[in-house]
């Protein structure tokens, strides 16, 4: 079994306006809701390719039974911790350039900090949770350490998402996959980034640091796999990009389902390349025929 944990999960409302005046009426031209999380976006697109999950997290309020019934009508199993206070809402203003304005979410109590830990006592050797997204300040950061070792209790393997020192003091903890773009990799280590070769060499470094396999997004360029025998490129296929928010989520469902049905490295590799991409040619997150369409036209060479 899959779990995915999303900790700050949100309603993503997606405006359309001709442009933005400040101070003035402003009138839509087209909006959207959508169920956010990195998390979740992963429990969505695994199950567009057929794997098994579980989306876990805190939910509260209006907003969190919004989301849960949207996971319900697709179909998507979850067992959320219901939190007292509203789940939040994150404003993506498309006007020419995107803005965000991201809600500051939740307070979560200990209490419903232990309770999502008891919704993983029942991991086994075969389990595989993927921790993606930020931290939210009330848990500390330290929160997914204390996730870890429940996945390290039982003997299942983790994946994490994120940034910063939550990553830092995961890696040595041996994560499945860790899934970083050039800026967060840059980030990561303090240094600047310019070329192919330094995001092979930091790459390789998040191996020393303990991480079992890297996936380094490039955008426009494709992706990088490594691991500790090897380095493969994957070009990305051509399309029209209409959205940026939840490709790289896309790219770990496809790359974690794919590993956990057949074993194989280099079809996860190629499936979350095209499940990345089909998300990023997509209105929302990407659907199986798209995704379906797209392997084909990824070229995996090894460097």
């Amino acid at each position: 079994m899959i779990y995915t944990v999303t900790l700050n999960p949100s309603i993503d409302y997606i405006v359309e306006v001709d442009q933005v005046k400040l101070g003035s009426l402003n009138r839509m031209k087209r909006d959207l809701k959508l169920p956010g999380g990195k998390g979740i976006n992963v429990s969505r697109v695994l199950n567009q390719l057929n794997v098994q999950n579980k989306a876990i997290g805190f939910l509260g309020g209006f907003t969190g039974r919004y989301i849960e019934d949207w996971l319900h009508e697709e179909g998507i199993a979850s067992d959320f911790v219901s939190v007292s206070d509203d789940t939040r809402i994150n404003i993506k203003l498309k006007a020419g350039e995107e803005t965000e304005i991201n809600g500051m979410g939740p307070v979560i109590r200990a209490n419903e900090a232990e309770a999502l830990l008891q919704k993983l006592a029942n991991l086994q050797a075969g389990d595989i949770v993927i921790m993606s997204g930020s931290i939210p300040p009330s848990l500390g950061e330290n929160f997914y350490n204390r996730l870890i070792g429940v996945c390290k209790q039982h003997g299942a393997e983790f994946v994490i998402d994120t940034t910063g020192q939550a990553l830092q003091q995961a890696l040595p903890l041996g994560p499945l996959l860790v899934k970083p773009n050039h800026h967060e990799l840059a980030e990561l280590f303090g240094v600047q980034i310019s070329s192919k070769e330094d995001l092979i060499t930091y790459g390789r470094k998040l191996l020393e640091l303990g991480a079992k396999h890297v996936l380094v997004s490039m955008a426009g360029e494709g992706a990088l796999f490594i691991s500790e025998n090897s380095l493969f490129r994957a070009n990305a296929p051509a399309g029209k990009v209409k959205n940026s928010v939840g490709a790289g989520d896309s790219m770990i469902a496809g790359f974690v389902g794919t590993l956990s049905l057949t074993g194989d490295v280099l079809q996860a590799f190629r499936a979350g390349v095209a499940s990345g991409s089909a998300t990023a040619f997509s209105d929302d997150l990407a659907d199986r025929e798209l995704i379906e369409q797209l392997k084909p036209l990824i070229e995996i060479s090894q460097l």
